[in-house]
């Protein structure tokens, strides 16, 4: 049966300064820590930066020794020094897979109550520390119908709306193959805890010819606008081939129906086996991707196993994609893993956060994708231009 006391192990850190680094040799800096032999793996890395500057870091805890098929646990964290330093501030119980994203000045987080769970949203008024209760279709409870999946990507609003990629398990039955495609939406003044205010989609189901029979499933959706104004959800797209691709799916205006064309819909992207987050920056007209992309020297089939390499890739039309700088890299593919990134544009820089499996001095990492580490960084002058610029 599985011990309460685990969640503490996962915040060893709680208090992590760049001065006084535990583990000198992770990249970046430790919000959390758990190691393997816990049982319990640290996933769904997700930031937020606050109305007053703050930084808003969440996660929540898979594995054989977690509760994520019965009542998951997220930790949400704070810094008051631009990531220099984190402290855990809450531990929620039943959450997981989830986004934290800042609204109208409040703090929520967007994702599911347990692994293929129900859909929920809960809000904080104190930068994190406190959080209402999703018991109700008036209190979070968006979806009480269960098998949802979902990760960190990114709320968009657009058109006066909000928008968040979710996908559905239908039938009810293993991983990936059986996602379908959905959009939550709401106004964007609307009280986000009232399920009334939420628009859910029809679910789009995959077929396994597309891609020319390379195609498992796909997942992990983000909303973006196109450069022709029209809404897309962008998803993971699970290959064999190393050829890694993303699907672009049309969603309606009214984000009740979604399209797909699969002669047309699939671009080559660089990391889309693995989960991705998309953001557009005004500033160059640009589409920017924090992606877990396979390096040269590592490709090989079965792309989605291939975590040891976080890049900076760009597009100017969610079609053509290109790496513009390795940002996070190990040699070895096994037991290192910079995956799951969420992160923000923060002036000149892009910060994030990034789920990392890595040496710990206890035996490291069970493998690449049972992370142990959450990981802060701060990626400077991201704009700056290719050398074929």
């Amino acid at each position: 049966m599985r011990s309460f006391a685990a969640p503490l192990a996962i915040a060893a850190c709680l208090s992590v300064r760049a001065a006084e680094k535990p583990f000198p040799d992770v990249p970046g800096v430790v919000i959390a820590h758990s190691p393997a032999a816990s049982g319990i793996f640290i996933g769904s890395p997700s930031l937020a930066v606050l109305p007053n500057g703050d930084y808003a870091a969440s996660h929540d805890e898979f594995g054989p020794e977690s509760s994520e098929h019965t009542a998951a646990v997220s930790h949400v964290f704070r810094s008051q020094d631009r990531g220099a330093s984190w402290r855990r501030i809450a531990t929620v119980r039943g959450q997981f897979w989830s986004t934290l994203f800042v609204q109208r000045g409040d703090l929520y987080l967007l994702g599911t109550d347990r692994h293929h769970g129900n859909a929920v949203i809960r809000r904080s008024r104190d930068g994190g520390a406190t959080w209402t209760t999703p018991a109700t279709a008036a209190t979070g409870l968006i979806r009480g119908d269960g098998e949802y999946h979902c990760a960190p990507v990114p709320v968009l609003e657009h058109a006066g709306r909000l928008w968040r990629a979710m996908e559905w398990r239908h039938p009810p039955v293993g991983w990936g193959v059986n996602y379908r495609a959905g959009m939550l939406s709401a106004p964007a003044g609307a009280d986000l805890l009232d399920a009334a205010q939420w628009t859910v989609s029809e679910f789009l189901p995959s077929d396994q010819s597309w891609n020319g029979g390379d195609f498992n499933a796909w997942l992990e959706g983000n909303a973006v606008v196109a450069p022709d104004g029209a809404l897309l959800n962008v998803l993971r797209v699970q290959t064999r081939s190393p050829d890694e691709k993303a699907a672009l799916v049309r969603v309606a205006a009214d984000g009740k129906s979604l399209a797909f064309d699969p002669a047309e819909g699939f671009a080559a992207f660089p990391g889309g086996a693995k989960k991705f987050a998309i953001r557009a920056d005004p500033q160059t007209k640009l589409y920017f991707a924090l992606a877990t992309i396979v390096h040269e020297s590592c490709r090989a089939p079965n792309p989605g196993a291939i975590r040891n390499t976080l890049a900076l890739t760009s597009s100017p039309d969610l079609k053509t994609w290109t790496v513009r700088r390795v940002l996070l890299h190990h040699p070895d593919v096994a037991k290192h893993g910079f995956q799951y990134p969420d992160w923000h544009f923060d002036g000149e820089d892009i910060i994030a956060v990034v789920r990392t499996a890595y040496d710990d001095g206890l035996g490291g990492a069970r493998n690449n994708h049972d992370a142990n580490f959450m990981t802060f960084h701060r990626f400077a002058d991201f704009r700056r231009p290719l050398p074929s610029d």
